[in-house]
C-alpha cells in the first residue's frame, strides 16, 4: 500500500510505578546516556515510511522535552499538549493531524524505545482501509484468576491470549472517529487504541510482536534497559554493496535509465527494459546480504522477463534485504554515457529510486559522467552504470 503515514507518540503520563527521579517522569530518564523518549522518537522519525510525527506531552514538561530532544518541534515533529488520560492524549494527537490527515497512523507509547524498523514494517503492511493492526506476543505464562484475596479461583486458558504492544496502526479516519465516539459516550476506560477500535466495530488483526519491544514501566525495567544498551556490542553492522551493469546501444527511439523513459536516437539492448541504472542498483542491494546477483533471480533465459520494467528487480532486492532484517540507508547510482544528457531527469530519477527503495529523497543520489570519448562508452556503443547501496543489518525483529 502506497499512502501517507503519520505517527503519534504518547508521552504525557507521570509514570508513578517507576518511582521518583530528579530526571522527571520515566520517559525523560536516561538509558545509556540518552532519554527514553529521545530514543523512542528517533526510532519513528528515522523510519522511511513515516512522514510526520506528533508528540503528545504533559503541559508541565516543555523544559524536560527541550532538554531531552534539543527542540520544541520541527517541520516533521509537532508537539501537542495531552489530556488527563492516555486515551484523551491520543484523541488530541489525532485531532492535531486532522487538518492534513494521513492515510494511516501509528500510535506508540513513549516508553517503548526498542520498536525497530522490521516491527513497524509488519504493522504498517497489515493496516488496510477497513482494518487496523497491532503487534502482539502469545502469552507464555500460565494465568490464574483470583478472588479479592490471594486465593486462586480458576486457571485461564492461554491458548488464544496475546499481549498487545505498540505501535498500533490504523486507517486514520476510522480510528479518529472511534476516539471521538468514545469521548462523546463518556467512555474513558480503554487501555489501548485497539480496544477502542474493537468497541467501535473496526476490525483489528495481529502481527508478530517482538520480545525486545518492552514497555519500560518500573524502575527495574529502566535499569535493565540501561544495562542492555551499555553491554551491547559496539559494532554497527552496516554493509555496503556495489553493482555494475552495461548494455549496448542499438537503433531505437528512447532509453530507460533509473526508471525514467528518455527520448533518444538510440535504444539500450537487453532482455528486460535494459535499465542499466536499476540493474546495477539491484546487484548492489543483493550484495549487502550475499544474495547473489540479478541473473540468479531474473535469468535472461526466462521469457517472462522479456521487456519487463526493471523496477520489478529492485523491488525484489528490497524484499530480500528486508526479509534478512536489513534497513536500507542510502542508494547512489552513477550513469556513464556520452548521451543523452542526464541532468534534466536527475530529480525524477531520484524520486523514482526513493519510491522503489522506501527511503527518503535525501538518501538517494544519481550522478552522471561522460567517458571523455574514450572506449565503448565514448564511442556511444553502450551505457554503463555503477551503483552503491548501504544497508544496516542485525536489528532484532
Amino acid at each position: 500500500m502506497s499512502s501517507t503515514v503519520a505517527a503519534i507518540v504518547v508521552a504525557a503520563g507521570r509514570g508513578e510505578r517507576a518511582g521518583q527521579s530528579h530526571e522527571g517522569p520515566k520517559q525523560y530518564r536516561c538509558i545509556a546516556g540518552r532519554s527514553i523518549l529521545a530514543r523512542t522518537v528517533e526510532r519513528l522519525r528515522s523510519h522511511p515510511a513515516i512522514a510526520r510525527l506528533v508528540l503528545v506531552i504533559h503541559p508541565d514538561d516543555r523544559d524536560l522535552l527541550r532538554k531531552a530532544l534539543g527542540t520544541e518541534g520541527d517541520d516533521d515533529l509537532q508537539i501537542v499538549t495531552g489530556g488527563p488520560t492516555r486515551q484523551e492524549s491520543v484523541r488530541l494527537g489525532l485531532a492535531a493531524l486532522a487538518e492534513t490527515p494521513p492515510d494511516r497512523v501509528l500510535i506508540h507509547d513513549g516508553v517503548r524505545p526498542f520498536a525497530n524498523a522490521a516491527l513497524i514494517d509488519r504493522t504498517l503492511a497489515a493496516v488496510s482501509d477497513m482494518a487496523g493492526a497491532i503487534p502482539a506476543l502469545p502469552v507464555a505464562e500460565t494465568l490464574k484468576r483470583v478472588a479479592d484475596t490471594e486465593w486462586i479461583v480458576a486457571t485461564v486458558d492461554r491458548r488464544r491470549l496475546y499481549a498487545a504492544q505498540t505501535p498500533q496502526g490504523f486507517p486514520f479516519g476510522p480510528i479518529r472517529d472511534a476516539h471521538d465516539q468514545a469521548a462523546r459516550s463518556g467512555r474513558t476506560d480503554f487501555t489501548d487504541d485497539a480496544s477502542i477500535a474493537e468497541w467501535a466495530g473496526l476490525a483489528v488483526r495481529l502481527v508478530d510482536g517482538s520480545p525486545d519491544n518492552v514497555k519500560l514501566t518500573t524502575a527495574r525495567d529502566i535499569a535493565l534497559a540501561d544495562e542492555r544498551l551499555r553491554s551491547a556490542p559496539g559494532m554497527i553492522d552496516v554493509r555496503t554493496g556495489n553493482g555494475y551493469d552495461v548494455h549496448r546501444l542499438v537503433e531505437g527511439d528512447h532509453v530507460t535509465l533509473c526508471g525514467v523513459r528518455i527520448a533518444h536516437d538510440r535504444a539500450l539492448s537487453g532482455h528486460s527494459d535494459a535499465d542499466v541504472g536499476l540493474h546495477a542498483l539491484t546487484d548492489a542491494l543483493l550484495a549487502t546480504c550475499a544474495a547473489g546477483d540479478i541473473g540468479d533471480h531474473f535469468p535472461p533465459s526466462d521469457p517472462q522477463w522479456r521487456g519487463a520494467p526493471s523496477h520489478i528487480f529492485v523491488a525484489k532486492a528490497v524484499e530480500i534485504v528486508r526479509g534478512k532484517g536489513g534497513r536500507i540507508m542510502n542508494a547512489d547510482v552513477s550513469l556513464i554515457c556520452e548521451a543523452p544528457k542526464i541532468a534534466p531527469y536527475r530529480e525524477t530519477m531520484r524520486r523514482a529510486i526513493a519510491e522503489m527503495t522506501g527511503i527518503g529523497l535525501d538518501r538517494v543520489s544519481v550522478k552522471a559522467t561522460t567517458n571523455e570519448t574514450i572506449g565503448f562508452v565514448g564511442r556511444q556503443e553502450g551505457i554503463a552504470a555503477i551503483a552503491t547501496a548501504s544497508v544496516a543489518y542485525g536489528e532484532s525483529v
